[in-house]
């Protein structure tokens, strides 16, 4: 384990279990659909690579970079299109793919911003959930890991661009992080 982390909340063997999990619903829920995933970077790159390889359906995938955190610990509020999508999503069903879903603020941002493109659908995927921290009235239609009020790097995650390489969910050692 880095020495960095205090303790794994979510093991390398979790997560492929979880990930398998959720495809395999969203296979069902979408079959015969067609649905474009769309990654939110640069977090969720881990997430959605497994996901796709878990669907047994047709797909595709386009990515969108989204900035709300910098280089801390929690949103700033404000949110940022960095990267915008190359695929048209008019008359698609689309599937928003997060690594967490913490605040709320930046799903409900891109919810409403995608919606006026006229998707078929917008669904939503999160690998971790942190429902304590909401600030908007938001819910992932496909959850992995619903997990407390503690920063979590690892499988994507990181903190000022370390530890997305760690296989596991690791909570990070508050002094690594203390301001």
């Amino acid at each position: 384990m880095n020495p960095d982390i205090e303790s794994v909340l979510v093991t390398e063997e979790e997560i492929k279990i979880k990930v398998k999990e959720i495809g395999n619903r969203i296979s069902a829920d979408f079959s015969n659909l067609n649905p474009m995933f769309i990654g939110i970077l640069k977090g969720s790159f881990m997430f959605m690579s497994d996901l796709m390889r878990n669907v047994d359906i047709s797909c595709s995938a386009d990515f969108m970079g989204v900035s709300s955190y910098g280089t801390g610990t929690t949103s700033t509020g404000a949110v940022s299109i960095t990267k915008d999508l190359q695929e048209n999503i008019e008359n698609r069903n689309v599937i928003l793919v997060e690594d967490i879903l913490d605040s709320g603020m930046t799903l409900n941002y891109l919810i409403n911003i995608l919606s006026v493109r006229n998707p078929a659908s917008i669904s939503t995927a999160t690998f971790l959930d942190k429902p304590s921290r909401r600030k908007k009235p938001i819910y992932a239609d496909y959850v992995g890991v619903e997990i407390p009020n503690v920063f979590v790097v690892g499988y994507g995650l990181d903190y000022a661009e370390k530890y997305r390489n760690l296989p596991y969910i690791g909570i990070l050692k508050p002094e690594i992080y203390a301001e």
